[in-house]
């Protein structure tokens, strides 16, 4: 049990990558990179940036792959800075840069506004020495904005160039991104990420260079990186995409993200390390060892652990728990209540739909629902670990036999399950071994033949940033009602 002073990372578990942090009051708020999730950007608050309380999702019909974003306060209204990137059921040719404002984090937030960025990604904002509003994008690059921050003012232009790690380094690519800005004292402070997202463990890491302007020129910390991987036994790999500010106490605290050695599946990670300053003004992650256990900012209440949950499905609500994944414009249409949550089929098995998933930071865990096929129309349906149309595993009914999927793929295996059109299913995922079970009603569970390992279901494997993730999925014509879910973190 972790006591009320210590915490251990992450310390929000689960694939939540590129995290932005913001201090309002006495509170913080943060989202992260939703990418194909529907409803987009989840909202997070905490008080001692050890617990996170979900409280809602600023972005409810992404216009695109959402990529990292920015959040920002100006003149009593907030900001958030957002890259789309194209995907098959978007308007998009490339990536663009947008903005949605609100009057309190809490919403309600505007559609997104195109501020007519193109080829850019990774926005962060500024307020510089002469009182204008900027925003840096990749590369490192910067542009100038209206005063409301919903328009742009010139082109981008180039104004650093980073820092240049050795060439003996091993990492996935330079990749210089991921641009977060601060002030203390006479010197702006930009944090940006270089490295590779994926790629070798010790790839990503978190570069700082400070300057008396927001347009130049920038000085490099002399002690970069500030925070890497140095070592494959570490506990976390490819850390980067830092955000540093002021903790509960007026200490300074750094958010970024990682994967976890041995569950790349679980996607990268929230991390939390404590920043200490040079006396010459630079920041130092302070940590030896942020795999260990860590001394909490001052006040923070105990580090709450990973908890199961159940849910009829007759109160189903999209965004805290479930998203869509790659979903179309009109995806939440296909859902409705009744007696459970009936989803209507779409597709022709689970690489043709838009399956509802769940984050989950669990080595391992277990979920089980109860599917029922409704009217007479072909219909399948089924639970699965999902990372993406490609990737996936998990079972399901359709009326007269058990499909059966590993590696994104229907199995030859034909399971001698009855042809019943509602039965309970279950999958337990214990480090990697996947094992599932069914159960007609009123019968006893069976377990089903086959076992799978998915410890390579990751990014580095299917070229997405994604994670191994449970998932329901209904495909075909028909619709499907699914009652009773449960999910169980095992130890």
């Amino acid at each position: 049990m972790i006591d009320a002073v210590h915490f251990t990372n992450p310390v929000l578990g689960g694939d939540r990558p590129d995290p932005s942090v913001i201090r309002v009051g006495d509170e913080y708020w943060m989202t992260y990179s939703s990418f194909q999730a529907a409803p987009g950007l989840p909202l997070y608050r905490s008080t001692d940036l050890v617990n996170w309380t979900y409280e809602g999702s600023a972005l409810p019909q992404p216009l695109g792959n959402t990529f990292a974003v920015d959040i920002a306060e100006h003149d009593g209204r907030f900001f958030i800075y957002i890259p789309f990137i194209p995907t098959p059921w978007s308007e998009l040719t490339e990536p663009s840069i947008f903005v949605i404002h609100a009057p309190s984090m809490r919403g309600p937030w505007s559609d997104p506004i195109d501020l007519g960025i193109r080829g850019a990604i990774d926005p962060g904002h500024v307020v510089g020495e002469d009182g204008r509003r900027y925003l840096f994008v990749n590369g490192i690059r910067m542009v100038r904005l209206t005063d409301d921050g919903l328009a742009t003012v010139g082109e981008l232009e180039q104004v650093y160039d980073g820092w240049r790690y050795p060439d003996e380094w091993v990492t996935e690519a330079y990749a210089l991104e991921g641009p977060k800005l601060f002030h203390r004292g006479e010197w702006f402070y930009l944090v940006s990420a270089v490295g590779g997202t994926a790629g070798p463990p010790t790839g990503h890491m978190v570069i700082v260079a400070r300057s008396r302007s927001v347009h130049g020129p920038w000085e490099n910390h002399p002690g970069n990186p500030i925070a890497r991987t140095q070592d494959a036994r570490e506990r976390w790999w490819s850390r980067g995409h830092a955000t540093i500010l002021r903790g509960p106490a007026g200490d300074w605290w750094m958010l970024s993200h990682g994967h976890e050695h041995g569950f790349r599946t679980l996607g990268r990670q929230i991390l939390l390390e404590p920043i200490a300053w040079t006396d010459d003004g630079w920041p130092v992650a302070a940590a030896d060892h942020i795999g260990a256990r860590q001394a909490a900012p001052a006040g923070a209440a105990p580090q709450r652990p990973a908890s199961g949950f159940a849910e009829d499905l007759g109160a189903f609500l999209l965004g805290e728990r479930w998203t869509f994944h790659a979903p179309s414009p009109d995806e939440a249409d296909r859902l409705r209540i009744d007696d459970g949550l009936v989803l209507r089929a779409r597709g022709d098995g689970p690489s043709g739909t838009s399956p509802l998933c769940l984050v989950t930071g669990d080595h391992s865990y277990e979920i089980e629902v109860d599917v029922e096929l409704l009217g007479e129309d072909p219909v399948e349906a089924g639970l699965l670990l999902y990372f993406n149309d490609r990737l996936f595993c998990g079972f399901g009914i359709d009326g007269e036999r058990m499909p059966s999927y590993s590696g994104g793929l229907r199995t030859h295996w034909r399971e001698p399950a009855p042809p019943d059109r509602r039965m309970r299913l279950r999958i337990c995922n214990e480090e990697h071994i996947v094992t599932s079970w069914y159960r007609s009603p009123g019968e006893d569970w069976v377990r089903h033949a086959i076992r799978y390992e998915t410890s390579g279901y990751h990014a580095n494997t299917a070229g997405d940033l994604q994670s191994l993730r449970p998932a329901i999925y209904a495909s075909g014509d028909g619709e499907v009602r699914f009652r009773d879910l449960r999910y169980r973190p095992l130890s």
